[in-house]
């Protein structure tokens, strides 16, 4: 049968779309990079129309650029920036405002608010969720008051509501079908993930109508097909689309953590820690959450997950906003030019701390620069930064999971660092592996979406297509490691401590 599966990649930078063989092998790539708007400190979102454009750039220059006909593509998969809200009017099928960014900071009051209610229990236990403003519930609370009529308009069932892959399938089937799978509707705050639906008490507390958001469903089962009359895709309509999950979770599965207690960490414009639970819906004390991993044949499969906000966006404004490096690989080279540190630490708190601080008003700190501190100690201290964030979850992680990790599959872009990926090994004291594909999200995707359409048989198949490409193991001194620890602890500290004397 026909063994192509195209898997659209939706993320926070770009968009992008792959098309992967039977062997789960990449065949034809092609990328779009997505505008970032920030109106105001802290607050960031996109135009919802330029992620469909970026989208259907992509899959249209992939299909050209492949030389494949339609017969050779049996489904399409799509991962996605998860938290990230978009409004939109059913009828024009235009948006009402831009998308608000899972990394906005707008929300926080209304957060605290919900907190002084005495929301802050009944959400965790049944969404899994702390109130925070990195989800999506308060964003569609924020764009529901900013015009009288909206909220009304929502109420009559005028409005639609979606994350990014709801925005999407509902543009791709040609405005015939509004859902979301489990994973992505885990991370709005409104889902009970236990019961796998909305929560209506949650719902009302916060005044969204039921009627405004998407059908929950499963990660792998046909949705819908693409519409025909698409300009660029023509030729794919009547494919099926059969593949949805949050890009987290998606790295998860297409890192092959199938079972419980395999981990992974995705390396991206923000760190991703997540920890295969099984069938157990974990509740953290410490600061970690818990969503729907998948849900594949009915069977529903939980992830322990830790987020740190700005990762690989610290090398981005190293090199956008400062100007100190040309290129992103450039940060290694600085990196590994000089011995150590020299002392100086970095807390890339741009847009506050995750996980298991959930601090929203902590800001990016240096810390112990000198005279003789320079653009290489600055990469360096950033990379390693991005390290110890990593640390904090994994280490906060096994302290609660019934089994600890034992080994960190890794993926995404900064993954490419060796400097790094040698630096987390030495922290976490564990072996760091990386696979010959580093492109895990799309794969994931690209799996769910096979595995529905016959592609593939079940998951023992998909994991002979995973293959490492290096292993680091640990090499630091211990004693080294833990004053490195400690030094960056008190420099997250600190960087609280600035954010609580300066609030805007």
């Amino acid at each position: 049968m026909n063994g192509y599966v195209l898997a659209l990649d939706q993320g926070t930078t770009s968009s992008r779309a792959v098309l992967f063989d039977s062997r789960g092998a990449m065949h034809t790539v092609a990328q779009y990079p997505l505008r970032q708007i920030y109106p105001r400190p802290g607050w960031v979102e996109h135009d919802p129309m330029e992620i469909l454009s970026t989208i259907l750039h992509a899959m249209s220059e992939v299909y050209e650029k492949s030389g494949l006909s339609p017969t050779d593509i049996a489904a399409i998969g799509l991962t996605n920036q998860r938290e990230t809200a978009v409004l939109w009017d059913r009828e024009t099928g235009q948006p009402v405002c831009n998308a608000i960014v899972w990394q906005c900071r707008r929300t926080a009051g209304l957060c605290e608010r919900l907190k002084a209610d005495g929301l802050e229990e009944p959400i965790y236990r049944k969404t899994g969720l702390l109130i925070d403003p990195y989800f999506s519930a308060t964003k569609l609370r924020w764009m529901l008051d900013q015009d009288p009529s909206l909220q009304a308009r929502a109420e009559a069932g005028q409005l639609l509501f979606g994350t990014v892959d709801s925005w999407l399938l509902w543009n791709l089937t040609g405005r015939r079908v509004h859902c979301t799978d489990y994973s992505n509707a885990s991370r709005t705050m409104l889902f009970d993930i236990d019961r796998l639906r909305w929560d209506e008490d949650i719902c009302k507390a916060l005044r969204i109508p039921l009627c405004l958001l998407p059908e929950p469903v499963g990660s792998s089962q046909i949705y819908g097909t693409m519409a025909r009359g698409i300009p660029g895709l023509t030729a794919l309509a009547g494919i099926p689309l059969s593949g949805a999950a949050g890009d987290q979770q998606a790295a998860l599965f297409g890192q092959g953590c199938f079972r419980e207690g395999m981990a992974k960490n995705t390396y991206g414009t923000g760190c991703f820690t997540l920890m295969n639970t099984g069938s157990h819906s974990i509740r953290s004390a410490s600061g970690l959450l818990t969503s729907v991993a998948w849900s594949l044949n009915g069977q529903v499969t939980y992830a322990l997950e830790g987020s740190a906000f700005n990762a690989g966006s610290a090398i981005q404004w190293l090199r956008d906003q400062c100007g100190v490096i040309a290129a992103s690989h450039d940060v290694d080279i600085l990196a590994e030019s000089i011995p150590d540190n020299g002392g100086v630490y970095f807390v890339p708190a741009f847009t506050g701390l995750g996980a298991p601080y959930w601090d929203s008003y902590a800001r990016g700190s240096f810390f112990g620069l000198t005279r003789g501190a320079g653009k290489a100690h600055l990469s360096r201290a950033i990379l390693e930064s991005i390290a110890f964030e990593v640390a904090d979850l994994v280490h906060t992680m096994n302290r609660e999971a019934p089994t600890p990790v034992s080994q960190l599959r890794v993926d995404g872009g900064a993954s490419v660092s060796d400097f790094m990926l040698q630096f987390q090994a030495d922290l976490l004291r564990l072996p760091v592996d990386r696979p010959e594909n580093i492109e895990s999200t799309a794969m994931g995707a690209a799996f769910l979406a096979g595995l529905a359409a016959g592609v593939w048989t079940d998951t023992a198949e998909l994991e002979r297509h995973r293959r490492t490409e290096r292993t680091f193991l640990p090499q630091m001194a211990i004693q080294d490691r833990n004053r490195a620890l400690d030094n960056w602890h008190t420099a997250v500290d600190l960087s609280r401590q600035w954010g609580q004397r300066y609030q805007p």
